[in-house]
């Protein structure tokens, strides 16, 4: 599977319908860059198909009714059958860009191409495209400085890199982060030293919260989207006793800083990531289905309390 073709062909519709999208297409220096929802509004459709984007074609997302007891909006589901491929080698926000004053969360296939994470070798994956795709979640668009940067790190000509970005406080932001529900699991998995390569398919649902008013208070709602509200099952293969033993461990009550709304989280480590407890990212429940023994296992809890503080008070 190449990919970066496999995103570019899921980005044409953006491309080609971009008025009735409200994407906005810019050139910077010769690079194609849509805008998702910083000067154009966007939307949920753009948020739909900028997180397949991310999934590198290899999943589909759709918006669907969801517990209501947990929120009164849509759900954000998401449905893959290479959960690897399209959650680890493309969507995972494993890239942070840097440049200058400028600074955006990487995802989709660039991060294949440019294969600057640990994480590459791990799962045996990484590509020399023609054309590298890349989402950013960011507010500020790219400056040349970024695609040159972007374009030597991916080994393509600038002209050759397509780049999506949408800030976290909008409808297609706040869409193609609660998106991650599958892709939180399996980076989980990862972090706890699990053969992902026995994981055969994903599901996963996760309340869209409110778009909030600013990108900081959108960064806690859309966590406890995730880590409060959502629920992913895995189609996995090989033995019971592993995933019984994993199993408790994956969810985010595993965290001693799970139970309070991420924004506290988040100010008390100093508005860092990196301070923050890493097993405290992965949904808030998660079901293990084997599919050569036929048994499955559920692990965690909703915080319906917690969602209701974030999205609504």
């Amino acid at each position: 599977m190449n990919l970066n073709r496999q995103a570019l062909d899921v980005s044409r519709e953006l491309f080609d319908a971009a008025e009735r999208l409200r994407v906005g297409k810019h050139r910077v220096a010769s690079a194609r860059v849509l805008d998702c929802g910083i000067e154009a509004a966007g939307g949920l459709q753009a948020g739909k198909i900028l997180s397949e984007v991310c999934l590198a074609g290899l999943g589909r997302v759709e918006l669907v009714a969801g517990p209501a007891n947990l929120s009164a909006g849509p759900f954000v589901q998401v449905t893959t059958d290479h959960p690897v491929a399209g959650c680890m080698a493309s969507q995972y926000a494993g890239w942070e860009v840097k440049v200058g004053d400028f600074f955006a969360m990487g995802s989709g296939p660039m991060r294949a191409a440019a294969n600057r994470e640990a994480i590459f070798e791990d799962i045996g994956y990484a590509e020399k495209p023609e054309v590298a795709v890349g989402v950013l979640e960011t507010r500020s668009m790219p400056t040349p400085k970024v695609v040159a940067m972007l374009a030597d790190a991916c080994g393509v000509l600038e002209r050759d890199l397509v780049l999506l970005i949408a800030p976290t406080a909008s409808q297609a932001g706040n869409v193609q982060v609660v998106a991650r529900s599958v892709e939180t699991a399996m980076h989980k998995l990862y972090e706890l030293g699990f053969d992902l390569d026995r994981v055969q398919s994903g599901w996963g649902i996760a309340p869209l919260p409110p778009v909030a008013g600013d990108d900081l208070a959108a960064i806690g709602r859309s966590n406890d989207a995730i880590l409060y509200g959502s629920e992913v099952t895995l189609w996995i293969e090989g033995d019971d006793a592993s995933l019984e033993q994993v199993g408790p461990q994956v969810p985010s009550n595993s965290s001693a800083d799970h139970g309070e709304p991420f924004c506290n989280i988040f100010a008390r480590y100093d508005n860092d990531f990196y301070k923050i407890d890493e097993h405290l990212f992965s949904p808030a429940i998660i079901n293990l289905v084997n599919l050569e023994t036929g048994r499955s296992f559920r692990f965690g809890e909703f915080v319906p309390d917690v969602l209701q503080c974030s999205f609504y008070e």
